[in-house]
């Protein structure tokens, strides 16, 4: 570091020291500093839990949900020849594995009391790679459709709605149909009945999908409904990788030729969610934003006040011979200073926050209100380096105004006053 830097360096630590401290900061530039690092750790906090958000959704979701989905046109939305168009889609490029499904609403009843759900058939095969980690539980054991001693087919139900009928496993339910209703002799509706044992209850963490899913074999869904074998709800699609589900879609409909069938990626099925939370996240950033900008009010004010209170020792300095570009130097680096030490402070508090709020779970959230059970938070590299560029670049900028306005300064005045 050059002489001239040296002197600047000294010059900006003591003008922003106080002048009966010695060493110690002035009242004014502690408020500077205390600015900027408020404004960095509601920053660092708030993206975090906002992006924290956003991932704990993703992985939920696709937990439970494909990447890709592919129905087919119709009244009942039903896929015929499901094989067939299996082999069509595992034939395209990044699609790692497909599988079929069956989707029908039905009454699980016991002891006088009913919970409607969505139950899911699912194809049990171990041979091809599972599409969700949900389908990986149900195939490997982890959430068991085997049948138990009763006989009976087995069903998974969510955990909410198990613990809301008071349901373990090995109890048995009876499963009513909504769809494929029969019409009795005198005209009466009559839905099926089929008894079912409960092999197991899981917990995905969505609140929402552990009160309303449950999961059972493919082939005894096709019993409900009355359905050949080779029928089924549609096709889940898993890909290499889940942000590029829109081409793979794109293609495999092309391949598929078109209508009757239509493709859903996952993005597009979620994409009001995901665009409220990313206009979210946006948001609250411009907002807290303005707390660094306040910060930077500060930092201007602060260096205002310095150039007022240090007037004199200014113009002495420069009839000493401190140059135009030595005064710029030395109130840049008080700026500098103030939004260094700022940020890298307001950058640890922030990620220690962070921190303590992910690993300790400290603010729960009510799981039947919202999707997820716990303010989740996760910190990218790429958000805490836009953060410190941004409030480094507003505290350097702020120093523009007062920097120049003592660099202005002739001596002969600047001696003379008051």
């Amino acid at each position: 570091m050059s002489s001239r830097a040296r002197l600047g360096w000294f010059l900006a630590r003591r003008y922003l020291s106080s002048r009966s401290g010695g060493n110690m900061l002035s009242f004014i530039t502690w408020i500077a500093l205390g600015g900027v690092v408020v404004g960095v750790t509601a920053l660092i906090v708030v993206i975090g839990v906002m992006t924290g958000a956003q991932d704990e959704l993703r992985e939920k979701i696709l937990g439970s949900n494909p990447h890709v989905m592919v129905l087919q046109s119709g009244s009942t939305i039903r896929l015929d020849n499901y094989p067939e168009v299996i082999r069509t889609v595992v034939a395209q490029r990044d699609v790692v594995s497909a599988s079929p499904f069956l989707l029908t609403r039905v009454g699980i009843y016991r002891e006088g009391y009913v919970e409607v759900v969505d139950l899911y058939g699912i194809d049990l095969n171990e041979d091809a790679p599972p599409v969700t980690a949900m389908e990986d539980s149900l195939r490997s054991g982890g959430v068991p459709l085997k049948p138990g001693a009763s006989g009976l087919p087995v069903i998974a139900l969510g955990s909410s709605i198990a613990s809301r009928m008071n349901l373990f496993a090995g109890d048995t339910v009876t499963v009513v149909a909504l769809e494929n209703l029969k019409v009795g002799v005198f005209g009466e509706l009559a839905p099926d009945l089929s008894e079912y044992e409960v092999s197991a209850t899981f917990t995905t963490g969505m609140y929402d999908y552990d009160l309303r899913n449950g999961y059972t074999a493919i082939e005894n869904v096709q019993e409900i409904l009355d359905l050949d074998i080779d029928v089924a709800g549609g096709l889940g699609v898993r890909v290499q990788d889940p942000w590029e589900a829109d081409a793979v879609a794109e293609t495999i409909r092309e391949a598929l030729g078109g209508w009757p069938y239509y493709v859903d990626p996952w993005t597009r099925t979620n994409a009001q969610l995901f665009s409220a939370l990313k206009l979210e996240k946006l948001a609250m950033g411009l907002i807290l934003g303005l707390i660094v900008l306040v910060a930077a009010f500060n930092i201007v004010s602060t260096l205002v006040m310095v150039v007022v209170n240090r007037t004199r020792e200014i113009g002495i300095l420069k009839a000493m011979g401190l140059t135009r570009r030595d005064t710029l130097r030395t109130f840049m680096y008080q700026g500098i200073w103030i939004g260094a030490i700022g940020t890298l402070t307001g950058l640890a508090l922030g990620l220690l926050l962070a921190f303590l709020i992910e690993r300790y779970q400290l603010i729960p959230f009510p799981a039947e209100v919202y999707f997820i059970d716990r303010l989740p938070v996760t910190i990218s590299v790429s958000d805490v380096a836009w953060i410190a560029g941004v409030s480094m670049l507003i505290s350097i900028l702020a120093t523009i105004y007062p920097a120049r306005q003592a660099s202005s300064l002739e001596p002969v005045d600047a001696i003379r006053h008051e």
